[in-house]
C-alpha cells in the first residue's frame, strides 16, 4: 500500500470546523449498537409503578399476559412483597409530564422523584432490584432541539446523583414527546412498542438512554470545535446597553462583572444581590468598576421574587436599555440523597429554577444579545451529595435549550470546578480537592475560566460544559462513567494492588487459599487502599487501621463513596452506614472478611449471653444516669431551668445576632403575611450556632448539614 498526501488550504481547514478545544465540551447522543426493540418481549417483564392506565395494561397484556404487575407506588409494591409476592428484578415507573415553564411544577416533580427514590432505597428487599425511571421529553437528542418537559429535565439531574451514590440501583429512559400516547392527554400511558423498548433499555448496559425512532441512544461527552484564536469578548456585548449580573456579590458574579468592564467594554452594569450595595465588598466593587469607566447600579433584590425583579427591570433607563443577562446566583445545601428533604431541595431550586424562570419571562420580549446562565457540571454528571443542586442546574440547561429553540438568545454554562479559594468551591477541604483531582477534574483559575466564558459566548450552542479534564487521570480510576467513555480510555496497566482489587471472584479466590488471619490482613489491605483513594491519599500506609473513620474526616458523602468502592470489590450488598457501623478500618475489614468467608473470628473472646428472660438483680425502680437541657433564657443546666421557673424569670428576647437574619425585613405587623414574623421578640437559643465538630469527630462540612437540634443534643 502507499500513502498519498495532498495540500490542504486554509479555507478547507476552516471549513472543517476549527480545532477541538481542550476544556470545552458538549453532550451528544450515540446509537447503542444492537439495542433495537425486540419484536416481542422476552424474559421477565418489569413491574410497573404509577401512571399505568388501562391502555398500558392492555398493551402489555398483549405482550406479556400475567407476567407484569401494576402498583400505584413503592409503598404498594412493598405491601405486595409483605403478602408473599416475589421481589421483581426490574421495576419501571413512568413519571407524569409537565410541559409548561412553571417553577412550582419543577419543584413538585423533583419532590415526587425524591420521595420515589428514598422509598426505593428504604426497603432492603429491593437492594438487588433496579428501578427504571421513565420520562417523556426530558431531553433532546438534537443540538438545537427543544426540551418538551423542563420539570422532567430537572428530575434527570436528581436521578443522576442517585445513580452516582447508589450504582446499579437506578436507570433513566426518556421516551419521545409528541407520540400518540403523549398527545392523547395521558403521556404516562405506554404502548406495546414503548414497553418493548424500555425492556431493551434496561438490558443494554447504559444507565441513561433516550428512546427515539425505535432506537436507543446513549449520552456521551464530546469536545467542542472552536477557532484557534480566542474570540474578542466585545463582539457579544452592546456597550451602549445595560448588562444585568445576578449574584454579583458572590465570587463568580464579581469576577464576571470586572471582566465585562475591563475586557468586553461594557459601560452600564446593573448588579444584583439580596443585600445590594450593603453586601460585603459591594461598594469596593462599584468603586473599582466606576474607576474603570463604567456606570454601576446596585439593586437589592431576590431574583426569585418576581414582583421585586419586575420593579428593578422597569427602572432601567430607556437610554441604556437592558441588553444582556448573566445569572450567576446560586446556593448549596449538600447531602446524600437519603438525607434530603423537600425543604432542602426548595432552598437550592429557588435561586436556580424560580429565579431563572422569572428572568426568562420578564425579558423574553426584550431585544437581548445574551442570556447566560451559570449552571454546573453537577447536573450533567450527577455529583454525589448534590442531588438538589444537580436538579436545579439540569433545569437551567433545559431552559437554555427551550429559549434557543424559540429563537431567543440563551447559553447555559455547566461549569466544572473553579479554583478560586472561596465561593461555592471554597468550602472544599484539601482531601475533597485531591479526591476530585483523582477523578480527572481539575480546578479552573480565574484567567482560564474567563477565557472559556468568552469562547462559550462566541460559540453557537445552547449548552456548553467548560471544565479542565485530565483524561489520562480519569482513566486510572478503574470504572469510567459511561458519559465519558468516548473521551476516556480505562488504563490497562495493572499493578499487584489493582490486580488484587480486580473483582469479587478474584478476592474470594485469594481468601480461599489462606488462613483466617492472613485473609483478614488481605481484606484490611483492600480496605486501606480504598480508604486512601476516597481521602485522596497516594499511599494506603497513610490509613491507620485502628483510627476512627470520623477522625479521618469521613462524612455521609465520603461514607457512600467508600461503600460503593467496597461493593464493587467485594460484590457484597453493603449499607451506606458502613463506616458508622464499623468505625475503624480494622473493624470494617473483620466484618467484610466474615461476610466473604462465612467465618466468624473465634479468636476474640465473647461474653456468654444470658438465658432468655434472665436479668440481673436490680432493686432500683429508676436510675437517673444524667440530665441536660437547653432552653431560652440562657438555660444550660437543670438547675438553671429550676431557677427560671421558680423565680418566674423572663426568657423572651430579641432576634439572635450572627445568624444572617434581617430582623427588620422579617417583621410585618400583618399576621397573615406569608414568610414574615408579626413579633419582634421570642424564645431563642442564642448560642445554638456554637459547636465544636472536632470534639465529636465530625467534619466541619458534615456539621453544617446537621440539624441544629442534633448538634445541641450532642453538646448536652
Amino acid at each position: 500500500c502507499s500513502l498519498v498526501t495532498r495540500p490542504v488550504s486554509a479555507e478547507q481547514i476552516s471549513a472543517a470546523g476549527g480545532v477541538l478545544h481542550r476544556s470545552m465540551f458538549r453532550l451528544g447522543w450515540s446509537r447503542v449498537p444492537g439495542a433495537e426493540a425486540p419484536v416481542r418481549h422476552a424474559g421477565p417483564a418489569p413491574v410497573l409503578l404509577g401512571g399505568a392506565g388501562l391502555a398500558s395494561r392492555d398493551a402489555w397484556a398483549e405482550e406479556a399476559l400475567d407476567r407484569t404487575s401494576f402498583h400505584e407506588d413503592v409503598d404498594a409494591l412493598c405491601a405486595a412483597l409483605e403478602e408473599g409476592a416475589a421481589v421483581p428484578p426490574l421495576v419501571a415507573c413512568v413519571l407524569p409530564s409537565a410541559p409548561g415553564v412553571r417553577a412550582d411544577e419543577v419543584g413538585h416533580a423533583v419532590h415526587r422523584a425524591l420521595a420515589l427514590i428514598q422509598g426505593w432505597l428504604a426497603d432492603e428487599r429491593l437492594a438487588g432490584s433496579r428501578l427504571l425511571i421513565v420520562t417523556r421529553g426530558a431531553v433532546t437528542v438534537e443540538d438545537a432541539g427543544d426540551v418538551a418537559d423542563l420539570a422532567a429535565a430537572a428530575v434527570w439531574g436528581l436521578v443522576r446523583t442517585a445513580q452516582t451514590e447508589h450504582p446499579g440501583r437506578f436507570l433513566l429512559a426518556d421516551l419521545e414527546a409528541g407520540t400518540a400516547a403523549a398527545e392523547s392527554g395521558r403521556p404516562s400511558e405506554l404502548t406495546a412498542e414503548d414497553l418493548s423498548l424500555l425492556a431493551a433499555a434496561a438490558s443494554c448496559g447504559e444507565p441513561q438512554v433516550a428512546v427515539r425512532g425505535g432506537s436507543l441512544l446513549a449520552l456521551r461527552l464530546d469536545r467542542v470545535r472552536t477557532t484557534e484564536t480566542a474570540p474578542a469578548p466585545s463582539a457579544t456585548w452592546d456597550p451602549q446597553g445595560t448588562v444585568l449580573v445576578t449574584g454579583a456579590a458572590g465570587t463568580l458574579g464579581g469576577l464576571v462583572a470586572r471582566h465585562l468592564v475591563t475586557e468586553a467594554g461594557v459601560r452600564h452594569l446593573l448588579l444584583m444581590s439580596r443585600r445590594g450595595g450593603d453586601a460585603d465588598g459591594a461598594r469596593a466593587l462599584a468603586s473599582e468598576l466606576s474607576a474603570a469607566g463604567a456606570s454601576v447600579t446596585w439593586a437589592a433584590c431576590d431574583v426569585a421574587d418576581r414582583a421585586a425583579l419586575a420593579d428593578v427591570l422597569a427602572a432601567v433607563p430607556a437610554d441604556r436599555p437592558l441588553r444582556a443577562v448573566v445569572h450567576t446566583a446560586g446556593v448549596l445545601d449538600d447531602g446524600v440523597i437519603d438525607s434530603l428533604t423537600p425543604e432542602r431541595v426548595d432552598a437550592v431550586l429557588r435561586p436556580k429554577v424560580t429565579a431563572a424562570v422569572n428572568l426568562h419571562e420578564l425579558t423574553e420580549t426584550l431585544d437581548l444579545s445574551a442570556f447566560v446562565l451559570f449552571s454546573s457540571a453537577a447536573g450533567t454528571f450527577g455529583t454525589a451529595g448534590q442531588a438538589n443542586y444537580a436538579a436545579g442546574n439540569a433545569f437551567l440547561d433545559a431552559l437554555a435549550r427551550r429559549r434557543r429553540a424559540a429563537g431567543l438568545p440563551a447559553l447555559s454554562l455547566a461549569w466544572g470546578l473553579w479554583d478560586l479559594g472561596d465561593g461555592m468551591a471554597g468550602g472544599l477541604a484539601g482531601a475533597d480537592l485531591r479526591r476530585i483531582a483523582q477523578s480527572g477534574v481539575l480546578g479552573l483559575s480565574a484567567e482560564e475560566g474567563l477565557t472559556l466564558f468568552d469562547t462559550a459566548c462566541a460559540a453557537d450552542a445552547p449548552v456548553l460544559i467548560p471544565m479542565r479534564l485530565d483524561t489520562a487521570q480519569a482513566g486510572r480510576g478503574g470504572d469510567v462513567p459511561h458519559v465519558l467513555r468516548d473521551l476516556v480510555r480505562p488504563m490497562n496497566r495493572r499493578s499487584a494492588d489493582t490486580a488484587r482489587d480486580a473483582g469479587p471472584a478474584q478476592l474470594r479466590e485469594q481468601l480461599a487459599g489462606v488462613s483466617a488471619a492472613d485473609g483478614e490482613r488481605l481484606v484490611l489491605s483492600v480496605v486501606r487502599r480504598n480508604v486512601a483513594a476516597v481521602l485522596g491519599h497516594a499511599e494506603a500506609e497513610a490509613v491507620e487501621p485502628g483510627r476512627a473513620f470520623q477522625d479521618f474526616g469521613f462524612d455521609s458523602l465520603t461514607a457512600v463513596e467508600l461503600r460503593n468502592r467496597l461493593t464493587t470489590v467485594t460484590g457484597l450488598r453493603l449499607p451506606s452506614t458502613l463506616v458508622f457501623d464499623y468505625p475503624t478500618p480494622a473493624a470494617l475489614a473483620r466484618h467484610l472478611h466474615e461476610e466473604l468467608t462465612g467465618q466468624e473470628d473465634t479468636a476474640r473472646p465473647t461474653v456468654p449471653a444470658l438465658p432468655v428472660g434472665a436479668t440481673g438483680e436490680d432493686d432500683d425502680p429508676v436510675v437517673i444516669i444524667s440530665m441536660g437541657c437547653r432552653f431560652p433564657g440562657g438555660v444550660g443546666t437543670p438547675e438553671e431551668l429550676w431557677h427560671l421557673l421558680a423565680e418566674g424569670q423572663d426568657a423572651i428576647s430579641g432576634f439572635p445576632e450572627g445568624r444572617g437574619w434581617d430582623a427588620e425585613g422579617l417583621y410585618d405587623a400583618d399576621a397573615d403575611t406569608d414568610g414574615k414574623s408579626y413579633v419582634r421578640e421570642g424564645g431563642f437559643l442564642h448560642t445554638a450556632g456554637d459547636f465544636d465538630p472536632a470534639f465529636f469527630g465530625i467534619s466541619p462540612r458534615e456539621a453544617l448539614a446537621m440539624d441544629p437540634q442534633q448538634r445541641l443534643l450532642l453538646e448536652t
